[in-house]
């Protein structure tokens, strides 16, 4: 089985940006965060705020002096960039180096460049396969965690993450249930004098009962929705008595 991709910022600018990409790799479960030659130094005080949380990604946090040495136990070394740089290697999707990197065997990493210019040529050809994301060519501007979290979410749909619990949704009411709740409304507004003028009578009930066919009512709600009926005519009643 592959192990989880590291994750290389070479020479990262700010330490806010530091923070922001640790919070996006342990959002889709990566952890090992390497830095080459970060600009203002390592720690950084301006990283823990913006990491919001992902602690253990900034404290497990190695720096290398050179990207060479950052990859040096990697078998497989993937460059993120707009463009190829005048390097002639295979191009792929973050999706498809995703799956390739759940196929190999072996480290696996992935080369950020810095927020301002990117990688350069040289940081490239380490690299054996250029990572593009597929952009708008006339606003290719990704910031840096936008560019790893959309690699580590990709890489994570390979992944048993955990997943939000979800409830149980009751299932949609039967038709003769809805009828019966918009008859009834129909009866309340008909009585009220809501259906105004005659000719747009016909119009308006099967705009009315549009809205009331579109959300799927469960058998519950609209039991509440019911109660709530009777509890306006109820009260309505009690006034004209």
């Amino acid at each position: 089985m592959s192990q989880p991709p590291v994750i290389v910022l070479v020479r990262p600018q700010l330490g806010e940006n530091i923070g922001k990409a640790a919070r996006a790799m342990l959002n889709f479960g990566l952890v090992e965060m390497r830095l080459v030659a970060p600009r203002d130094g390592w720690p950084n005080p301006s990283a823990g705020p913006a990491a919001s949380g992902a602690d253990i990604v900034l404290e497990k946090a190695q720096v290398y002096e050179t990207v060479a040495d950052a990859v040096a136990d990697c078998a497989h070394v993937y460059a993120t960039t707009v463009r190829k740089r005048g390097v002639t290697k295979p191009v792929m999707t973050p999706e498809e180096a995703s799956r390739e990197i759940h196929r190999e065997e072996g480290r696996s990493a992935i080369l950020f460049g810095p927020e301002r210019s990117g990688l350069e040529t040289d940081d490239v050809a380490v690299a054996r396969t250029i990572v593009t994301v597929p952009i708008n060519p006339e606003f290719g501007s990704l910031n840096l965690a936008q560019a790893v979290i959309l690699v580590a979410y990709e890489w994570s749909k390979g992944q048993s993450l955990a997943q939000p619990t979800q409830e149980e949704i009751d299932p949609p009411a039967p038709q003769d249930e809805l009828d019966g709740m918009i008859g009834q409304l129909d009866a309340m507004l008909d009585e009220s004098g809501y259906y105004f003028p005659p000719d747009r009578v016909p119009s308006t009930k099967r705009t009315l009962r549009t809205v009331l066919t579109k959300p799927g009512w469960s058998s519950q709600e609209l039991r509440t929705l019911r109660g709530v009926l009777s509890a306006l005519e109820g009260k309505k009643r009690h006034r004209s008595g």
